[in-house]
């Protein structure tokens, strides 16, 4: 794998550049879950906005995965991803929902 990564360094640097992007788009995804906090209740479309995205890791992973020949087990722990993101989520919404009664 060290290999691979040095000779394509090597030979196309422009595709760090690509990794870069990537990580940006986490890192903008993350600050748009601090925005619940003020005011959850408003904007608990977040939370389902997270839902939607967990429920496209599984289905880009069972739909890209087979026709970028990557194997099956790797399918079920990409998957594994948005099983895992959607829990914090749903308990989220649970405590919105408790608010909402509330008020």
């Amino acid at each position: 794998m060290h290999e691979g990564v040095a000779i394509t360094n090597r030979n196309y640097p422009f595709m760090a550049y690509g990794t870069d992007w990537l990580a940006f788009g986490h890192l903008v995804i993350a600050i748009t879950f601090i925005g619940p906090q003020p005011d959850p209740v408003r904007d608990k479309w977040i939370f389902h906005f997270g839902l939607i995205a967990c429920a496209g890791v599984s289905s880009l992973a069972f739909i890209a995965g087979p026709v970028r020949g990557i194997p099956f087990y790797w399918h079920c722990i990409d998957s594994c991803f948005g099983i895992i993101g959607s829990i914090p989520l749903l308990v989220c919404l649970r405590y919105v929902r408790t608010l909402e009664q509330m008020a």
